[in-house]
């Protein structure tokens, strides 16, 4: 018999709305050292391609898609619909002897709260949890399976030590902790012979270990760099405070709800950023049935008399309307504190509005919501320095990570930007590379017109 208690300790306000505020891995692809970023409301990573941008990010997904499966996928589940792996040596670390590494850890910072947990590749078995630390700078706890009732009762917090005490002096057979796997994470239990498993509660700001941290990987809004070919119509979902799987999925349900709820605030600010983007100036969903619902857009980028009837189904306009459609519409859907991550925010737009794509951004973090922005664009960047000077965005919401490979191995140099919207020294590969082309073409024009001449 497995008795389960709810056991709930306060969570102080700032800390839920703080949400993530530092991720850290190591042994993941091309991160074999413990590679750190920090969160702050618009965080932009940037770098060359296969760099390890979206290497510091999957591990978070690989967390997210195990707390989401519908079965227990033991401790990963690796071929999910964020991140899709086939084998574990596809995302462990490669020497340059060619050797992969057996471990890698995931760890995340939720204000003054940390967990890491090191998983490790097991012969025949796939991916185990190696351990778990959790706590913070002043007490930190190791879990490991398999540890006895005296190893845990000595590093757990006194909290834990004092609660065994009093379930001790009411319960007739006395309890043992246990160490116990909950999917991606490692859990405290009580254990009295034939009396089964006393768990602690995962939810709620619990005595679970993994309760600072799940929520938010649960809530964490993911929107792919490919997000499919826009449809003629597309499948009623359920919309609420968290969407499991990609984003996508769901952006034009959450538009059908706000219509129907008249949230029209929502609306309006959803039609202004497609139109400072010159997308389209009105988008509607029309819900076909029970489980198609079909999305239209203006025609034209600006509102006209009779410009209402001049709608056309998504699928009839060009690309950048239905691959930037959900980007905003995760950046209105995210709750304060939730975190967004956004792969290529700017694919399929136009440089204008790759330029104004960084008021989008920058509006959500106003509205509390942390923004990851994955990108190649030079001018989203140069919109977020903008932002910056002009006294719209504050320099200390703003966080810089270039990624480089050096080695083989992923290198990240972090940066600020100051009241001018300016940053230090940048690695050269970014904003230099529209400068060097622009010079390498007048060279090349000015020579030509010289032989001509």
């Amino acid at each position: 018999m497995t008795q389960q208690i709810v056991l709930r300790t306060p969570q102080s306000s700032q800390e839920t709305v703080k949400g993530i505020t530092h991720i850290t891995v190591a042994g993941y692809k091309s991160i074999s050292q413990e590679q750190n970023i920090e969160i702050r409301p618009l965080t932009i990573l940037a770098g060359a391609n296969s760099s390890g941008k979206s290497s510091i990010m999957q591990p978070l997904l690989l967390l997210k898609q195990t707390l989401e499966a519908s079965y227990d996928p033991g401790a990963l589940l690796l071929n999910g619909p964020n991140v899709r792996f086939t084998s574990v040596d596809q995302l462990l670390s490669c020497t340059i002897k060619g050797k992969r590494t057996d471990t890698f850890c995931v760890g995340i910072r939720v204000g003054s709260g940390a967990l890491t947990t090191c998983f490790n590749r097991q012969p025949g078995k796939g991916l185990e949890i190696q351990q778990m630390t959790y706590g913070n700078e002043q007490e930190r706890a190791i879990l490991r399976l398999g540890m006895t009732h005296d190893e845990i009762l000595s590093v757990v917090a006194p909290y834990h030590r004092n609660l065994y005490e009093a379930i001790s002096k009411v319960r007739k057979v006395k309890p043992e902790w246990v160490v116990v796997r909950n999917r991606c994470f490692l859990e405290l239990a009580l254990r009295a012979e034939r009396e089964g498993e006393l768990h602690l509660s995962l939810g709620g700001g619990g005595l679970s270990p993994s309760a600072m941290v799940a929520p938010h990987i649960r809530r964490l809004i993911h929107l792919p760099g490919l997000r499919g070919n826009p449809e003629r119509t597309y499948p009623v979902t359920a919309v609420g405070s968290t969407f499991p799987g990609t984003f996508e999925e769901y952006t034009a349900s959450v538009i059908a709800q706000w219509q129907a709820e008249g949230n029209d605030d929502k609306l309006e600010q959803l039609n202004q950023d497609l139109k400072r983007l010159g997308l389209t100036w009105k988008i509607i969903a029309q819900p076909i049935n029970d489980t198609q619902v079909e999305l239209r857009v203006g025609r034209l980028t600006r509102a006209v008399q009779g410009g209402a009837r001049d709608l056309v189904n998504i699928a009839d306009v060009g690309f950048g309307v239905s691959q930037t459609l959900p980007v905003l519409v995760a950046l209105h859907a995210a709750d304060p504190g939730q975190l967004v991550y956004l792969e290529q925010p700017e694919i399929h737009l136009h440089p204008n509005a790759q330029f104004a794509l960084a008021s989008a951004l920058a509006d959500a973090t106003r509205r509390g919501v942390r923004v990851v922005a994955e990108t190649h664009s030079a001018l989203l960047l140069l919109g977020v320095q903008t932002l910056v000077a002009e006294g719209q965005l504050a320099p200390e919401a703003v966080k810089l990570h270039w990624f480089r490979r050096g080695d083989g191995a992923t290198e990240i140099v972090s940066t600020d930007l100051d009241e001018a919207g300016t940053f230090g020294d940048w690695p050269e590969d970014f904003a230099d590379v529209a400068l060097r082309a622009e010079s390498r073409y007048l060279d090349a024009a000015e020579s030509r017109q010289q032989r001509m001449n």
